[in-house]
């Protein structure tokens, strides 16, 4: 590799200080995916107008014009995100060649920045899995194993930056869609604050739960493409006005004015003892640089996957219900009305997808929603409180990511209470809408990588970032053997 195995931010301006072309950075970065992604399976479409956006910035630069802060830089976009001219299909097959008249937000945001949309990424069908084995267009393999997951939802878009195939990704976070994958890949990602980023032309999962965010090799890679795409946006309604910050330049690793929270409910005596050991690591790194820890509490941890499933299945029971046949996406040709509705939807949807569709219609059915979907969301703002309570004793919060390092592919797709509970240290973070972040912690005896998460209060992304960075210097940094 020649560019690839440099920073975002050092290739980024050797660009925009003309001593590298842009042209050669993108090429590079469609071979490694020519050559690499036939075995990993990362990619579902690629841009056949990359060369050429990345002429256009070459030419631009020549002539002394400004190209912004991801200028000539190729990044790679999960297939929840609508990308005009583009294919997204949110990897279903219901939504089969679909070719979007535009573009989400964050796309354009990235557009504007300089960057260079190479592709877009595999993942689990309407963003419905934690393995990225749902998905119309087959498993995403983990670069450090082949035959181990990705994980999920966002599996292509962390197996792609673990493989080097592009500097940063967009991922999509429901339940852990970023976080998870980002541990399970050794590499970075974010779920910002809800709101902090624009929701606007992403196909819509749970619409009270998602948020997208960027995965990269770095801290200040993440900081720099989320400065990108953060803020209000008018299209969406769910938008944050907060300001935006310059999260790059503002990174500190003076944590001597910083208390952590330790979790008790997170450090169980069932979780994995290398696990807890990474994760335990990671504070020790902290207190060492000066910060003070605190055992808290998040008592009411123990509902957050049965919350998850009833608030996020019912607003996707409601959200794909779009998906009919008659105005976009695959139609299945009937005589009858009904008939053609039911053959469009078995066929188009997947078993994981008809499977939560069914969860969500059941909680919101009459009769079932005052015992289901509203006492979902009462139990919802109850773990939000736990969070508020905490937050007024700490700064942040460092646990575990996952229960476990990235599993055989297989290995639990019929277990789906085992695939569910993986999630479990991730899904209040997206209840109460706070923003998490999966770092690199090292790795197991296997040789697989471990995530430390962070998780802040509400638009306190700095706080992760000046962590981040503090635990980036202090860990010895691992690839993925043979990228």
């Amino acid at each position: 590799m020649k560019f690839l195995n440099k920073s975002l931010l050092e290739v980024r301006n050797d660009i925009v200080s003309k001593k590298i072309k842009a042209v050669d950075v993108v090429q590079e970065s469609l071979s490694r995916i020519n050559t690499l992604d036939k075995e990993l399976n990362s990619f579902v479409a690629l841009n056949d107008k990359a060369l050429e956006q990345a002429e256009a910035v070459d030419k631009k630069i020549q002539a002394g014009e400004n190209q912004g802060p991801l200028a000539g830089i190729p990044i790679a976009v999960k297939d929840m995100f609508c990308t005009k001219d583009l294919r997204t299909t949110a990897c279903s097959n219901i939504l089969k060649n679909f070719v979007p008249p535009y573009s989400a937000t964050v796309v354009k945001r990235l557009e504007a920045a300089g960057a260079i949309i190479v592709g877009k990424t595999n993942c689990d069908e309407f963003a419905m899995g934690s393995s990225n084995e749902n998905s119309a267009f087959g498993v995403v393999k983990n670069p450090w194993d082949r035959a181990r997951v990705a994980g999920g939802s966002s599996g292509g878009s962390a197996s792609a930056v673990a493989a080097r195939l592009a500097f940063g990704s967009m991922g999509t976070d429901t339940g852990g869609s970023i976080r998870q994958p980002a541990s399970l890949c050794g590499i970075y990602g974010i779920k910002p604050t809800y709101g902090r980023v624009s929701r606007y032309g992403i196909i819509a999962y749970a619409s009270s739960l998602d948020q997208a965010g960027p995965f990269a090799g770095s801290t200040k890679e993440a900081s720099e493409i989320l400065k990108v795409i953060a803020g209000y946006d008018e299209k969406d309604s769910t938008s944050s006005a907060e300001a935006v910050p310059d999260w790059t330049q503002n990174i500190s690793t003076d944590m001597s004015k910083m208390t952590i929270g330790i979790p008790k409910e997170y450090f169980g005596d069932d979780l994995n003892p290398e696990i807890k050991k990474i994760a335990m690591n990671a504070i020790e790194i902290l207190k060492s640089k000066g910060a003070k820890t605190k055992e808290i509490s998040l008592p009411h941890t123990k509902f957050a996957i049965p919350v998850y499933y009833l608030v996020a299945t019912s607003e996707a029971s409601s959200n794909l219900a779009r998906y009919d046949g008659v105005r976009y996406g695959v139609r299945i040709p009937s005589s009858d009305i009904n008939d053609m509705y039911a053959k469009t939807r078995g066929q188009g949807f997947g078993t994981e997808v008809k499977k939560r569709i069914m969860l969500g219609t059941f909680a919101l059915s009459s009769g079932y929603y005052d015992a289901y979907y509203k006492k979902a969301s009462q139990v919802r703002h109850i773990i939000l409180k736990d969070f508020a309570k905490v937050f007024s004793e700490v700064d942040a919060i460092v646990c575990p990511v996952t229960t476990s390092t990235a599993f055989k592919i297989g290995e639990k797709i019929k277990d789906t209470i085992s695939m569910y509970y993986n999630d479990i240290f991730t899904t209040s973070v997206n209840l109460a809408g706070l923003p998490g972040m999966s770092v690199p912690g090292g790795l197991a005896s296997n040789g697989l990588p471990v995530g430390v998460q962070i998780i802040a209060p509400h638009f306190k992304e700095q706080t992760i970032f000046n962590i981040s960075q503090t635990l980036e210097d202090n860990i010895e940094k691992k690839v993925p053997h043979g990228i």
